[in-house]
């Protein structure tokens, strides 16, 4: 009778993940009736690929309700503390779906330029984002472990879903092979942590290492494993060095997805773990933690400069970006963490966005496109120069037009300057690398406006569905950066130190990121 219960339990907290999942079934199923032999199957199942990546992005809105209403009536984790039931979870749940709806909409675009997706690429993105929400609700390493590889595995798929090009089986084989390593180190990590502790739970690591006069030499071999393999899911310096390469050789809507919403849920387990699991060990991993943000904003920011090539170009920036949310983690605390949830909302809508634009001028070639190609693009489409624009302030963090993104980056600035201890330099080190990157933005941007356009370069179109994302997602920056209050209050109402009346005390030494109400 307990395993019965605590199975329904688990059912309960995990039920939204279970919704997703149960829809990527149904895609799944769908994909494999889709006739692909002759010449009207392949036309039909064009159709029905288009047809699916609008039904997985009306399913990731369904889900995202079905959230919301979770957060709202105060639904709680499972009562042994491994699954989370926190308002962090669930604002880093809407963000996830958030960025897996607008994926969906970037490849529906792309596909209807070159066919170049199966039926089955939804069903793929949805099991992604299913891993990916895990992870925000883990507080245990298994359930970690679970999660990124359900991630990991479906996302190294779509990297080289496109099996026509070469370059996109290179991308996947890259990513494949050194995600493989990384996944070795998180769960050495991870059964170095067990080995020390006894224990896989974040709550009972906690305990253990506030219990402990000096930490033993294996646990800090753990921490150190756990930290190598969080900063290569990341894309953080200098374990990045597989980003650009697969950045590049991916299709575009799978480069917007995994540059934006694959790094949220890697940040998300990486707050979570280091802030609840890793508390009492902060004066030994915070240094190392430290040092990482520094090379990763320098690291990316200078790489950036030379880039021509745009994917690459925005690559570097992910890198960059990186170091960025980094600092949130360096400066813990309801402060940073909030600054955090802030930040990936803003990355998100950036990311799609400016990956909307690409798509548009790219016109389904098997390429990345260039400075060349966005060259003077004022001149044949003003709006899609004045969006892209938006998205490269919004990523530099310039105030008005930059909108939300300046924001992003000024509460990150405020938790660095104002924690218990002043991580000064860090936050000088994140304004010098926001000025270099304003060397390559702009050119992007100068590069639209002031030169001419080649005479043999088409005039790029777009879809209604791929135009009203861009669209919005520029609003939103806009309407988010004269008025931020309301993406912050949700954002710092999803964080408080004490347990709600639905949850179990926590124990000693144990320290939770949780929601005390939904913002109403």
């Amino acid at each position: 009778m307990p395993e019965v219960m605590s199975a329904g339990a688990i059912l309960r907290a995990l039920l939204p993940e279970l919704l997703l999942s149960a829809g990527a079934m149904v895609l799944l199923l769908v994909s494999v009736w889709t006739p692909q032999g002759n010449q009207s199957g392949a036309a039909e199942g064009a159709e029905r690929t288009s047809m699916l990546a609008r039904f997985g992005a009306v399913l990731c809105l369904l889900v995202g309700l079905a959230v919301v209403i979770a957060w709202g009536d105060g639904a709680a984790g499972t009562p042994d503390g491994r699954i989370a039931g926190d308002g962090f979870r669930w604002a880093m749940d809407l963000i996830i779906l958030l960025g897996t709806a607008l994926f969906l909409l970037l490849l529906e675009a792309e596909h209807q330029r070159s066919a170049a997706f199966g039926p089955e690429v939804p069903a793929l993105a949805l099991l992604a984002a299913t891993g990916m929400m895990v992870l925000a609700a883990a507080r245990d390493l298994m359930y970690v472990f679970i999660g990124i590889e359900l991630m990991s595995l479906a996302v190294y798929v779509l990297a080289g879903v496109n099996r026509r090009s070469a370059r996109s089986a290179e991308a996947a084989v890259k990513y494949f092979l050194l995600g493989a390593v990384s996944s070795g180190f998180l769960l050495y990590g991870m059964a170095l942590l067990f080995g020390a502790t006894g224990s896989t739970r974040l709550a009972d690591i906690a305990q253990w290492a506030g219990a402990q006069a000096i930490l033993s030499p294996l646990f800090m071999a753990g921490v150190a494993l756990l930290l190598v393999g969080f900063a290569f899911k990341v894309a953080a310096a200098p374990f990045h060095l597989w980003t650009p390469d697969v950045y590049d050789g991916a299709p575009l809507p799978v480069t917007a997805f995994m540059s934006a919403t694959v790094k949220t849920a890697g940040f998300a387990v990486f707050a979570r773990v280091m802030v609840e699991a890793l508390p009492s060990a902060m004066p030994r991993w915070h240094m190392g933690v430290w040092w990482l943000a520094v090379a990763t904003m320098v690291v990316g920011n200078v790489f950036a400069l030379s880039q021509r090539n745009l994917v690459r170009m925005l690559a570097y920036s992910s890198i960059a970006h990186a170091g960025y949310l980094m600092v949130s983690i360096v400066v813990g605390g309801a402060a940073g963490t909030s600054a955090l949830i802030f930040y990936v909302v803003s990355y998100t809508l950036a990311t799609m966005g400016a990956f909307g634009v690409l798509i548009t001028i790219n016109a389904g070639r098997d390429r990345s496109p260039t400075l060349d190609d966005i060259a003077g693009l004022w001149l044949v489409r003003p709006w899609l120069a004045m969006a892209m624009t938006i998205f490269l302030l919004a990523f530099m963090g310039m105030p008005l037009l930059g909108g939300m993104g300046f924001f992003a980056k000024w509460y990150i600035l405020q938790a660095a300057l104002q924690a218990p201890s002043p991580q000064t330099i860090l936050a000088v080190v994140l304004v010098l690398t926001s000025a270099v990157s304003a060397a390559y933005y702009l050119t992007v941007v100068s590069a639209m406006f002031m030169r001419p356009r080649p005479e043999a370069q088409p005039v790029p179109s777009t879809t209604p569905a791929n135009q009203s994302l861009i669209v919005m997602a520029a609003v939103m920056l806009l309407i988010f950066g004269v008025y931020p209050s309301p993406i912050m209050q949700v954002a710092r109402r999803a964080l408080t130190t004490a347990p709600t009346q639905t949850t179990p005390a926590a124990p000693r030494g144990e320290v939770r990121l949780q929601t005390a109400s939904m913002p109403r």
